[in-house]
């Protein structure tokens, strides 16, 4: 494995013989906090993808402040390492795990697969959630540079040196669909933005939710000229499927230029006089 892929993962029994240490913080990431309420890794506290990790007011990430205090909150340092999990394949947490990198969070990790991971090689489940002394955390200031605004997509559009990757379904690709089963999150239009290219965020990972190798991963994005000299934009629909490609190119294959647009479909989707493909 590629450095790369050390630094940014580790495994599940890493996590179960390190979960304890008084440097690591365990946190699970889901849409909100039903499926850690019915049980979670022993240490893990949990944060709620909608209520926690987005401003609930402006359409928008957390601000500086809100990030702060929810680390602090979180008995986080600057010193701590996050080591993030969670359901759907590690969506939400790819998320946080963007989030925290923007404002400079350095030591931050995903576990390798997920709750689905810890699920099937049977390990253990607890309700008891942990106490948590607060402390005072100081962000860095943010660094966008891994963040794409709508402006910025509309941009590339026609040009080249660039590589727009739409994550979601061939069925919202096409605009068949606008939102997966069961998602409330919409637009006003259906399909995609133009010159994109469809790689589902599934086509990386493998049937336990682990990221698939290196080598897989390299010719599944460079088959479809996803390469690394290009300015690589990922989107989806609401960002969070899109953070897990992002996180794929940016920390597992090291690209160097690779952007999350978070606005995703729900904005684009519903901007007027946006240009659309079907």
């Amino acid at each position: 494995m590629s450095n790369t892929f050390q630094d940014a993962l580790v495994s599940t029994d890493w996590v179960a013989a390190h979960k304890d240490d008084p440097n690591v913080r365990l946190v699970e990431v889901d849409v909100d906090t039903s499926a850690y309420d019915s049980g979670h890794i022993e240490g893990a506290i949990a944060w709620n993808w909608t209520t926690q990790l987005n401003d609930q007011v402006r359409r928008d990430i957390l601000s500086r402040d809100q990030l702060e205090a929810l680390l602090g909150q979180s008995g986080i340092t600057r010193d701590t390492l996050i080591v993030l999990y969670g359901d759907n394949n590690n969506w939400f947490a790819a998320y946080a795990y963007w989030q925290l990198k923007i404002f400079g969070h350095e030591p931050v990790k995903l576990m390798n697969g997920g709750r689905k991971k810890w699920e099937l090689e049977g390990r253990p489940f607890v309700k008891d959630v942990p106490q948590v002394q607060p402390v005072t955390y100081q962000a860095k200031e943010p660094d966008f540079a891994i963040r794409a605004k709508q402006p910025d997509v509309a941009a590339t559009i026609g040009q080249s040196g660039y590589a727009l990757v739409d994550v979601r379904s061939p069925q919202e690709f096409t605009g068949e669909v606008i939102a997966p089963p069961g998602m409330t999150e919409t637009a006003q239009r259906g399909g995609h933005i133009p010159g994109a290219i469809n790689i589902p965020w599934a086509q990386a990972v493998n049937e336990d939710g682990t990221f698939k190798s290196p080598d897989e991963l390299r010719a599944l994005y460079e088959s479809k000229g996803v390469t690394p000299d290009k300015d690589v934009i990922t989107y989806c629909r609401i960002g969070e499927r899109s953070a897990h490609t992002w996180f794929v190119l940016r920390e597992l294959l090291g690209y160097p230029k690779v952007r999350n647009y978070d606005g995703s479909w729900t904005e684009w989707g519903s901007m007027v006089g946006t240009p659309i493909e079907k």
